[in-house]
């Protein structure tokens, strides 16, 4: 899980400073240490790392202290605030073309998912109203063109290419003639890459960007090269010039060094994270929630877009007016958990939810959540349609078939018949009269 080490170390730096009524200017510093070493071990830029320590002191000693906030609590708004800028501040969004059509060019080094991104990007394109066309002007890694194609087919989009030419600055062309015969308003242009930049590199993207003056140029790293992928942003922008960062498989950095220096390294914004391996997989960066995230506070934000956008409106009215009704049943219980799994299961929503969160859970606990969840869909299907309308039928000697059915334990039947009451009678709970439900479950309101 992203930031898990850093997360589980300044969480445990804040419980000690919550346990004091007073704070020292001796309490402060050996707090600013250990969140010093945090940072290091987390991979972070020893210079990103003394300059962010030297500002939380500052503010920590001399900021008065807010009326509802213990002196504890008053550093980690300190600090929370300092990680959401040291990442940027606030979500830095894709800008388009005033002409209607934006050209995007992609960068990176070989390796960092660069041609996988160009397709998350175009999926993320299409989900906000654009209608995108990618570009292949990867023309020297074999297969590279072969593997675009595929990606567009996975998100549905055109490709465009030129297997007959060896001159990317004459394909890039080509395809925005392409894109605007089609009526296209968007060009994901791949580039190539390399093990490590180099001129001849350069010189060819320099060549590029002079030729199809691209609106945005995304580099694409890898957030588990830690420093090196830092490196590699700042060698890209001092050779070419970018405008955002893209990086991929922050879901697998439990360090999540690059992603804390970047922006202040680079002076550019980290516009995308990849967070999985499948297509849909890319979220804008926001900073601020990032920061909540790795102190331990959720991010409920993103939590509700998440819900909302893998729940459709006629789906939470029909919840809603069947919880009013109450008639929610235990098939309505397993299309709620088909909903958890569809927006990435328990292990991409726990670290949004407050009081959870990042570090909290072990991979063998978030293991056994997602084993809990296939148990528990084996024991509903198991049962007669009765028995699912109205689960109050299910006696003794109907639990005992249904476990036999399903192969579970008696006991797993009884767990989840206490998950659904519970479940049913918080939805309902979070049901004001008048008010309309716009989220799975109610959850929040």
């Amino acid at each position: 899980m992203a930031f898990e080490g850093l997360s589980e170390k300044l969480q445990g730096v804040f419980k000690k400073l919550k346990g004091k009524g007073v704070l020292s200017e001796r309490d402060i510093d050996e707090a600013m240490r250990e969140i010093k070493l945090a940072l290091l071990e987390a991979d972070v830029n020893f210079k990103v790392v003394k300059d962010f320590v030297a500002r939380v002191r500052e503010k920590a000693l001399g900021t008065e202290i807010h009326a509802s906030l213990n002196p504890g609590q008053q550093v980690i708004k300190i600090v929370s605030e300092e990680l959401a800028m040291l990442m940027g501040g606030t979500n830095s969004k894709l800008t388009y073309s005033p002409s209607g059509f934006t050209v995007l060019m992609m960068v990176g080094l070989q390796g960092t998912g660069k041609t996988t991104t160009c397709g998350k990007l175009a999926i993320y394109l299409k989900k906000n109203g654009k209608n995108p066309m990618l570009c292949a002007c990867d023309i020297y890694r074999p297969a590279a063109i072969d593997q675009l194609e595929i990606v567009g087919q996975g998100a549905q989009v055109p490709v465009f290419s030129n297997r007959e030419s060896k001159d990317p600055v004459m394909i890039a062309q080509g395809a925005i003639k392409e894109a605007r015969r089609l009526g296209k308003d968007v060009l994901i242009v791949d580039t190539a890459g390399r093990l490590q930049i180099d001129e001849a590199l350069m010189e060819e993207l320099r060549s590029l960007k002079k030729s199809i003056r691209p609106h945005e140029i995304l580099l694409v790293v890898d957030s588990l090269m830690g420093q090196d992928a830092v490196n590699s942003a700042e060698g890209f922008n001092e050779g070419l010039g970018v405008d955002g960062v893209i990086m991929t498989k922050l879901d697998g950095d439990s360090r999540g060094g690059a992603a804390l220096s970047t922006k202040s390294v680079t002076g550019k914004p980290i516009k995308f994270i990849g967070v999985g391996e499948k297509l849909d997989a890319l979220e804008p960066f926001h900073p601020e929630r990032m920061a909540s995230r790795i102190l331990g506070m959720g991010d409920v934000m993103s939590l509700i877009e998440s819900l909302e956008e893998n729940y459709e409106e006629a789906q939470a009215a029909e919840l809603e007016n069947k919880l009013r009704k109450m008639e929610f049943t235990l098939d309505d219980f397993l299309e709620q958990m088909a909903q958890i799994k569809k927006m990435g299961g328990l292990n991409k929503l726990v670290g949004m939810i407050p009081g959870i969160g990042a570090g909290k859970m072990t991979d063998e606990q978030m293991a056994e959540s997602e084993r809990e969840f296939v148990r528990m869909e084996a024991v509903i299907r198991s049962m007669t349609k009765e028995e699912r309308k109205n689960p109050q039928v299910l006696n003794a000697s109907r639990r005992k078939r249904i476990a036999a059915g399903s192969g579970q334990p008696v006991s797993q039947v009884n767990s989840l018949v206490k998950r659904y009451e519970e479940a049913r009678k918080m939805m309902k709970s979070f049901m004001k009269p008048g008010s309309r439900m716009r989220l799975p479950g109610g959850m929040f309101g």
